[in-house]
């Protein structure tokens, strides 16, 4: 992984293959150089700005222009990366601006072996946007990338260029406590949403359930977290008939992994849950082609409950974590499910399954019910869940749904706050009915429009009476599949990781109740 240090060095005199620096859309709509590159721009005898617009710049957010570095400058490039718009009076570039802007910054220097990022940089909250976006952008899963290509490209190929190196971030404090906790905070998270986009864009046939629960085993020895795996025989004693109704039908069995962090200071619970379906070909209500090709990221609700969880375990916060991963592969066969089909879950309710393509709903209500078991003080689940929802919000926004209207507020804001899009939904009861089956206690469909809020609804019947809990659908954000944005790559994103950690945090604090 990239490797992150604070320093007080002049652009001038630091040894780096590039310096970053930010411009901004001015109200006339030219480029305006951004506070930190004070030293940048002298160096062009104040000129900067104009040699950007002479260049096609106009301080768009996203947008990156490189020139050669002023005479004396042990750098030799100097990186302009778009901010957007400059910020009225006395207000400053938020945050998850200058994430992104550090995020395009470090993919555009793929290749480079260090770079001097100097953005604007007020404060401790400052510095580590811009860390982890440095950390998130620079992000690259090459992992099954041909290794004999990749050391020839060693000796001089174009093609094979690794992520960048090494960042400093100038006008950083490397001795004042809260730049410090702030960059050590950014690189921990990075790190373990990073591991969740592996996670995410490792083939299925790499990482199926029984393997998943392995890398959980591991890094739960790693950073002092109790593991617990349930496997095929363990779910069958104890009545998992939704997870175990899932992974039937295929020759790598289910899992349900337990992962418990604990703080002596904790005064909170929080339960976090995940579908973890490392691959959905729909089952016996088989996917179309087109429709499967990426269904290998099913289980990137899972992926982001482990990263949350190992996050706090680094973090240390003073709040008790326990992660639920709910992990099976959704397989055709003989032995498989079939529509019509009435599976005994672990609450006891039964359950008509009228589309075995729903089943990421089956194996969240075993582990609902089984998480409510703690009572625990708050519980969210995680789920690639609906393509109702990606209709609904787009590739880049998740749904927010939850029993408790303060509760779903407290986590959308949360959300927005790092840099997760996300919108609040509702849960409209008259959409339960259309789940009533005459064979079972509930149906896993229902009514085919608003079909996100059905599986909310669904979810919802297998929550502890009293437990607060929220659904976070992140079927559109979870994989991307178009060109890299900001610190966005192409693939796993690690969506919510970072909305989790952030609730897990406020709730350490005694922010949220």
């Amino acid at each position: 992984m990239t490797a992150l240090t604070l320093s007080t060095a002049a652009a001038s005199g630091l040894r780096a293959d590039a310096i970053v620096v930010g411009v901004a859309k001015g109200s006339k709509g030219a480029p305006v150089v951004a506070p930190g590159a004070e030293s940048v721009d002298k160096a062009y005898d104040g000129k900067l700005a104009s040699v950007l617009e002479t260049l096609g710049a106009t301080g768009g957010e996203g947008e990156v222009t490189k020139l050669p570095a002023p005479t004396g400058f042990k750098a030799p490039v100097v990186l302009a990366v778009g901010l957007g718009t400059v910020p009225e009076k006395d207000e400053t570039y938020g945050t998850d601006a200058l994430r992104r802007a550090a995020g395009t910054a470090a993919r555009a220097l793929t290749g480079t072996k260090k770079a001097a990022f100097a953005l604007p940089l007020e404060d401790a909250d400052d510095a580590g946007a811009i860390a982890e976006g440095a950390l998130l952008g620079a992000y690259s899963f090459d992992a099954y990338k041909d290794q004999i290509g990749a050391k020839s490209a060693k000796k001089g190929a174009k093609d094979a260029k690794g992520p960048l190196g090494e960042v400093a971030l100038l006008g950083g404090k490397p001795r004042d406590k809260a730049y410090k906790a702030a960059v050590e905070n950014a690189i921990a998270v990075a790190e373990e949403l990073n591991r969740a986009r592996d996670l995410v864009n490792t083939p299925p046939n790499d990482l199926n359930p029984e393997a998943f629960a392995a890398v959980a085993q591991a890094a739960g020895k790693e950073h002092g977290i109790k593991v617990q795996v349930l496997d095929e025989k363990a779910l069958a004693k104890g009545g998992y008939g939704g997870i175990l109704g899932v992974g039937i039908g295929s020759a790598a069995g289910p899992r349900l992994v337990k992962l418990s962090y604990t703080s002596s200071k904790a005064k909170k619970h929080l339960a976090f849950v995940g579908k973890g379906i490392t691959y959905d070909s729909g089952g016996i209500s088989l996917k179309p082609a087109g429709h499967n090709e990426t269904m290998k990221c099913d289980m990137a609700g899972a992926a982001a409950v482990f990263a949350a969880v190992v996050a706090a375990a680094r973090l240390k916060l003073d709040v008790n974590v326990t992660g639920w991963l709910a992990l099976a592969e959704n397989m055709p066969s003989g032995s498989a499910t079939r529509p019509g089909d009435v599976l005994r879950m672990y609450s006891g309710k039964t359950v008509e399954v009228l589309n075995t393509d729903a089943e990421g709903r089956l194996v969240l209500a075993d582990a609902l019910a089984k998480a409510s078991e703690d009572k625990p003080d708050a519980i969210v689940d995680v789920a690639t869940l609906t393509g109702a929802m990606v209709l609904a919000l787009g590739n880049r926004t998740y749904g927010i749904m939850a029993n408790d209207d303060a509760f779903r507020t407290a986590v959308h804001e949360i959300a927005e706050e790092v840099g997760e899009p996300s919108w609040p939904m509702p849960m409209p009861e008259h959409l339960r009915k259309g789940m009533d089956s005459p064979t079972a206690d509930i149906a896993n469909m229902g009514e085919r429009m608003g079909g996100g809020l059905v599986a909310g609804l669904f979810l919802q019947e297998f929550v502890g009476e009293g437990i607060t809990w929220a659904h976070l659908d992140i079927a559109g954000p979870a994989f991307h599949e178009g060109a890299p944005f900001g610190y966005t790559p192409k693939g796993g994103t690690g969506s919510a990781v970072r909305t989790l950690v952030r609730l897990a945090e406020r709730t350490a604090s005694g922010d949220l109740g």
